[in-house]
């Protein structure tokens, strides 16, 4: 099951295949493959090889982190349980904000600069147009402390944006029903990444750049000091002279002891709408992309005729990323009902054409896990997504990558020693 530069360079030149259709069919090979190359004893990665570095989850930030590494001359396996960009992760759906805003919190406002930046080139270099700039939209009100800061932090970093009054906010905007509302802030240079096709398109060029990627599921490490190599779920072993364990809401799982209590999962339900036939209030530039913390809502416009997307952003309850069910509850439907109805009233009626359960895997402060493990010297923990990871994966596996090869310094804050006893349903 090894899937190393030569053949991706044979797969790539298959002529007239998009790189995304290309890289989903690979993986598709690669797991239906899986029990013949086992019984036939093809090799795989458990052959003696060693790599500098194996990087364990190939979502957004083990994807990057791969991809960063690889490029700065590393050799590197890539191993996930189900596959980029899969059904359970969080790094699936088919979109996500990515906005500079971060209230007084200029370490992530500026993690968010560069990811958009990296984003954009990465985009561009690999002929995957999957940013939309659609504008990012704070709706707020007098007492909002944190969307006045995210202002003045973003003016502190040189940032463009635009103060509107609640005047100017029913000229631009008369879908909504603005009851409630003062002002806004509107970041234009902001917008929406589609996730899913971006978590393989950037794992497709980790592997041209010389990543192997192998589909499996990683053991718990026994022991401690120094790791030599880690098990997969079939028996075979990769060796590596560092183990970067980026798996989110998986990361307690493998880790109980120091995890289970520090990381929890929580249920998240995501709903689009079909919008009116030929009604254009919905999509891009008409809408932007908005958030509105005083109802405790984000949403998206309806980008690549897939619907308006909304969700409540509230932590759900904690479960299990392997089996929780994907359905959405009768609830939650009527409570999203509710909700557009009254702020968006030309979609009181609108079918839900699809729905999105999957998974937060927050921290006790929201910020990310960033460290290396305290029993294995050669093993680091990243994750912690929280909700507000997904923009930052390209910044995130940059840092990672200089961190893990003494060339960046930690940051405290992503520390393991930081991350108090997180509380279930807890809002940060």
């Amino acid at each position: 099951m090894r899937f190393g530069r030569r053949e991706f360079l044979q797969w790539t030149a298959a002529a007239g295949v998009g790189p995304v259709a290309r890289l989903r069919s690979t993986f598709a090979g690669l797991v239906n493959g899986s029990e013949a190359n086992k019984k036939s004893g093809v090799a795989t990665m458990s052959t003696g090889k060693m790599f500098d570095a194996a990087v364990i989850g190939a979502g957004v930030f083990g994807s990057w982190t791969a991809y960063q590494l690889a490029k700065a001359g590393k050799k590197v396996a890539l191993l996930d349980a189900y596959g980029p960009a899969n059904a359970r992760a969080s790094s699936a759906g088919e979109s996500r904000i990515i906005r500079m805003g971060y209230g007084p919190d200029e370490l992530y406002t500026r993690w968010s600069m560069r990811s958009l930046e990296l984003w954009k080139e990465f985009f561009a270099a690999t002929n995957n147009p999957l940013f939309h700039r659609t504008g990012v939209l704070w709706l707020a009100t007098s007492t909002d402390a944190y969307t006045k800061q995210t202002a003045e932090t973003l003016t502190k970093c040189g940032m463009r944006f635009e103060r509107l009054d609640l005047s100017e906010l029913q000229k631009r905007y008369p879908q909504f029903n603005l009851d409630g509302v003062e002002w806004g802030l509107l970041e234009p240079e902001s917008g929406a990444l589609m996730a899913r096709r971006a978590v393989q398109a950037v794992a497709a060029a980790a592997m041209k750049a010389g990543v192997e990627y192998r589909q499996a599921a990683v053991k718990t490490p026994i022991g401690k000091g120094t790791l030599e190599s880690i098990e997969t779920s079939d028996g075979s072993r990769v060796a590596a002279g560092k183990f970067i364990f980026a798996c989110g809401p998986w990361l307690g799982k493998i880790f109980p002891d120091i995890l289970a209590d520090r990381i929890f999962p929580s249920r998240q339900e995501v709903f689009f709408f079909g919008v009116p036939p030929g009604d254009a209030r919905f999509s891009a530039p008409a809408m932007p992309t908005w958030i509105f913390l005083g109802d405790e809502v984000y949403a998206l416009p309806d980008l690549e005729s897939r619907g308006f997307k909304i969700a409540i952003d509230r932590h759900g309850p904690r479960v299990d990323p392997d089996t929780q069910s994907r359905v959405v509850s009768g609830e939650a439907v009527d409570e999203i009902r509710r909700y557009v109805a009254r702020r968006l009233p030309a979609l009181k009626d609108a079918p839900i054409v699809e729905t999105r359960v999957c998974q937060y895997e927050n921290t006790s402060s929201g910020d990310f896990l960033i460290d290396r493990h305290p029993e294995w010297e050669n093993v680091w923990l990243v994750g912690g997504g929280s909700g507000h990871g997904f923009k930052h994966g390209p910044a995130l596996g940059e840092h990672v990558a200089k961190l893990v090869s003494g060339a960046a310094a930690s940051e405290p804050r992503f520390s393991l020693q930081a991350k108090k006893t997180v509380q279930e349903r807890a809002v940060y």
